[in-house]
């Protein structure tokens, strides 16, 4: 049985309820668990036990082995079972459980010593043994067993050896050793009566044990007396017989019987067969009455003996004594109330001492051990030295202004649509356009000019839909049957925004029909796309996965009463413009109802139609082709910081080459002519003083012809040693110019390597450049997907031109309230600010640099991306990772802020002057910069 922290692990038993359940409701349904045969009434309790049993902490009770889970476990006692029990005897196997059946012993070990003891010199009938004959040692086979009784009766032994061994005979009917195997006789006793050295075994020889390489080298005769000894029959006696030691020691015998045996875990508690085992092996499975009364004699005995040793523990029992009077009685009770009393006193204040000490340990253990950073950020205080050091304390405000954050989740849609529109905008055939492009899109209400921006990305999401797979009127479905509950309800008049349910039916049958087909042409201008959207939503769209369906749908099919503004002449003043709430009453069209729908449902229409085409065959395809690309660059990266890392090392060599040189070539040249100097004026000076010895003096003469010739000619080679020196070093020089320009080459590589990975990783994964110390995620959406962080020539391009703070999530948000040391919420509002706290789902942003803040009359002049990065401390984990990710990615950062800072000043107008200019004449809308977007990925076939 496996063991879970050294403890038996022990099967589940089905419900006393459960059991009641099988006669009663034998169809109930329940939860079987094949392996254990376990059975549970909930899928809980199954999940549970199942999550339980795979946990890696199980242990194997045969082999020892460790981090198993429970099936594991059981599959290597099992192997390790029938490992054992095939090596295992299986003669013996019966004699071996007959003697431990009923045994009373404290130990297993004390009982694999006792049977150890009794067996290792007897043998029986067809066991296969080892024979010394004469220092050779063979395998046989006992073929008969003769005991005692024969010791001294050749005779009577030699009258079985003509019968054959296979017949049955009287000698068969003489059980072996059953005085000796029975270990209630103790052992003095058992070898008396059946002593092991009187019996006499017949063992067939099999072949030899082994080939020892020494008796290869010995003659043909004790080779041919060996090979006479195989397949003979001899009769041998214990002295000469062994079993071999995978088949018969302490250690598996100690195995065969803990996987054999039981026993309970009340005192003196006999060791019991198993019954499966019991009957397969002819043994009794209900105990004797003699034997239990032994067994319940021997309990009877321990548990006195322990009792025994109890009360010489606690002393003898105290003398009876005699009653008191009521006064005794009276003072008697006094005076234990007040022993009582003395004695609580004493132990409260022996634990309040030691909770005193306790806590003065820990204090003193907590105040020793150094703190190793990064450490978990919330553990991290500021001091007095941090602060000195001009460390913030607070964070710098983030602005909470965002688009379309007055309705709740509104932002985040909007985010997130942008996102997935930019990020695929190659499958989809779309250019990519920055998020204040989009946000104008959106609050773009004019039918003329229409808005180029919205029809493209309608459409192509719309042509991206045609290909997953969707049920026709899905959404008139999902309308009545909401239709149906209300009338059940009691709601005769099932109107919304004034218009009834079956007004709405009505109108959605003549619109957007054949939306799948219908060629929505860039070259066109989309014309037909608002059709095609509402066609999409009937056969897309249910109240579950698009709970504004129907008022979407009413308020693009539908127009209030039109209101003429005769005070106005502009171009413009055909436009209706209809408050949310007004009632609508007549039949319109999409394409003159869209525009006139509020920022949110635009939003909402939008968000839906990316959730659908993420599914698509075009996406998914874009994402495995961007996960191979991934697997190229990070290769790639590979070979070239490897290839920049040789280079590095070779520019190191040359510059140690270059130091080295100048000095060796100024030594060289000043020795070789101060020598040469020396030895002409000696030469010169021993030549002018013997002008009388002709002969010395020709000598000399030609002597000093010959020095003065190697002497140029080792200097002439001198020279053109060092030139081909100095010609080395500047060769030296001129590699390490070269090798530096690779360098920076690679290093570029390198940068652009990060960019791809970015965009193709922003394909497959939106990820997160980190979280602060209160969980709260900062994003940064440029140069992913389509879009790039720049454009030709060096220039720098931005999608948002911000940097985002989300607060943390629900999962984040119980991470901190479990901090119940500490007041988190007042430590967020001192080092956040009272209104820099963020909750699940709130947003802020970082817009702008200290050194480019834009006209005070923008929203984006209180929020400094300089101060948040000085403000992370990086003594914490997650901090330290943000920051570096801050700092990786801080020039494209930046110059983003500052581009779209620069754009802003260019257009930056008043909301309100911008909308009154639109009602006057001259103001052309058109050169808005949303308005001026162009797609120049649209497949103009379409």
């Amino acid at each position: 049985m496996p063991t879970c922290r050294r403890k038996r692990v022990v099967l589940t038993e089905p419900s006393e309820a459960l059991l009641q359940a099988a006669g009663t409701d034998p169809n109930r349904q329940v939860f079987y668990l094949y392996e254990t045969g376990e059975i549970f009434e909930t899928y809980e309790a199954y999940a549970a036990r199942m999550s339980f049993y795979k946990l890696k902490q199980f242990q194997c009770e045969v082999t020892g082995k460790s981090g198993l889970d429970y099936f594991q476990a059981v599959e290597s006692e099992r192997q390790e079972a029938r490992t054992m029990h095939h090596r295992f005897s299986e003669p013996l196997k019966p004699a071996v459980l007959k003697a431990v059946q009923w045994q009373v012993m404290g130990r297993l070990d004390h009982l694999v010593e006792a049977v150890y003891e009794r067996f290792k010199d007897r043998y029986f009938q067809s066991e296969r043994v080892v024979v010394d004959l004469t220092g050779t040692k063979y395998y046989a086979r006992v073929e008969k067993v003769y005991p005692p009784k024969y010791s001294a009766d050749v005779g009577a032994r030699d009258a079985y050896k003509e019968v054959p061994l296979s017949s049955t005979t009287s000698l068969d009917e003489d059980a072996p050793h059953v005085i000796g195997g029975d270990l209630k006789i103790p052992t003095k006793e058992a070898n008396i009566q059946d002593n092991p050295a009187l019996y006499f075994y017949w063992v067939h020889i099999i072949e030899l044990e082994k080939d020892k390489s020494h008796e290869k080298k010995q003659g043909g005769s004790k080779n041919a007396e060996k090979d006479n000894a195989i397949g003979s029959l001899m009769e041998v006696q214990c002295g000469m017989m062994s079993r071999d030691r995978l088949s018969f020691s302490k250690s598996i015998l100690r195995r065969f019987i803990r996987d054999c045996v039981d026993r309970e875990a009340a005192v003196a508690s006999p060791w019991t067969v198993k019954p499966s085992i019991a009957k397969r092996y002819g043994l009794e499975s209900i105990m004797p009455e003699e034997t239990r009364k032994g067994v319940e004699t021997i309990k009877k005995g321990e548990i006195d003996k322990r009792k025994k040793v109890w009360e010489d523990k606690e002393g003898p029992p105290t003398k009876k004594q005699k009653k008191m009077t009521p006064a005794q009685e009276e003072r008697g009770e006094s005076l234990l109330s007040e022993k009582r009393e003395r004695e609580a006193r004493e132990k409260l204040e022996k634990q309040k001492q030691a909770k005193e000490e306790a806590e003065r340990l820990a204090a003193e253990k907590k105040k020793k051990k150094p703190v190793r950073y990064p450490t978990e950020d919330l553990d991290v205080r500021l001091g007095d030295k941090d602060k000195k050091a001009g460390i913030k304390v607070q964070r710098p405000h983030a602005n909470r202004d965002l688009p379309f954050n007055e309705t709740p989740g509104a932002f985040e849609a909007f985010l997130m649509a942008w996102n997935f529109l930019v990020v695929y905008g190659q499958p989809l055939h779309l250019s990519s356009f920055t998020l204040d492009e989009f946000e104008h899109a959106l609050r773009h209400t004019l039918t003329d000019p229409p808005c180029a921006l919205l029809a493209e990305v309608h459409s192509t999401l719309v042509y991206n839909l045609r290909t997953v797979v969707f049920q026709r009127h899905s959404a008139l479905v999902s309308l009545m049957r909401v239709h149906e509950e209300a009338l059940e309800e009691g709601n005769d008049e099932d109107v919304l925004l004034g218009i009834p349910f079956d007004e709405l039916t009505a109108a959605m049958a003549d619109v957007g029909n054949n939306w799948e087909r219908v060629p929505l042409r860039h070259t066109e201008g989309r014309e037909g796309w608002e059709d095609a959207l509402v066609g999409m939503l009937k056969d897309h769209a249910t109240v579950t996965n698009f709970p504004r369906l129907r008022e979407i749908l009413t308020r693009l099919l539908f127009a209030p009463e039109p209101r003429i503004d005769t005070s106005s002449e502009s171009p413009s003043s055909s436009r209706v413009s209809t408050p949310e709430s007004a009632p609508l009453s007549q039949r319109s069209v999409p394409a003159e109802r869209y525009y006139a729908l509020p920022p949110k449902d635009k939003i909402a229409i939008l968000s839906f139609m990316c959730n659908l085409a993420i599914s698509s065959k075009a996406i998914h395809a874009h994402m495995e082709s961007c996960e191979e690309q991934l697997t190229a660059l990070r290769k790639e990266k590979i070979d070239v910081n490897r290839l920049k890392k040789q280079h590095l090392e070779e520019m190191s060599t040359l510059k140690d080459e270059a130091k080295d040189d100048p000095a060796t070539k100024n030594g060289v040249d000043q020795d070789v002519v101060m020598h040469d100097v020396s030895d002409l004026s000696d030469v010169s000076e021993g030549g002018s003083e013997t002008p009388s010895n002709a002969n010395g003096k020709k000598n000399s003469a030609r002597q000093k012809e010959l020095r003065l010739k190697a002497a140029t000619t080792a200097h002439a080679k001198q020279r053109e040693a060092a030139r081909a020196k100095q010609a080395s070093v500047k060769q030296a020089l001129s590699d390490h110019r070269r090798l530096d320009e690779e360098v920076n080459k690679l290093e570029r590589r390198l940068e652009g390597i990060e960019r791809e990975f970015r965009k193709l990783l922003g394909a497959v994964r939106v990820k997160a450049l980190g979280r602060d110390r209160f969980y709260n995620r900062v994003w940064w959406f440029d140069g992913m997907g389509s879009a790039s962080l720049v454009g030709s020539g060096g220039v720098a391009q931005y999608g948002t031109g911000r940097l985002f703070i989300q607060g943390p999530s629900e999962f984040d948000k119980e991470l901190l309230d479990q901090r119940k040391d500490e007041d988190i919420d007042g430590r967020r509002k001192g080092e956040e600010g009272e209104s820099g706290v963020l909750g699940p789902g709130d947003w802020a942003v970082y817009s702008d640099l200290e050194e480019a803040s834009i006209s005070s009359s923008s929203k984006f002049d209180s929020a400094h991306l300089d101060e948040y990065v000085a403000w992370l401390n990086v003594k914490g984990h997650r901090e330290t990772a943000l920051k570096t990710a801050l700092t990786k990615w801080w020039v494209h950062i930046t110059a983003g802020i500052r581009r779209r800072i620069a754009d802003v000043n260019v257009n930056a107008r008043l909301p309100e002057a911008r909308r009154s200019a639109r009602t006057k004449v001259g103001y052309d809308i058109t050169r808005e910069p949303y308005m001026m977007w162009v797609n120049r990925r649209a497949v103009t076939s379409s």
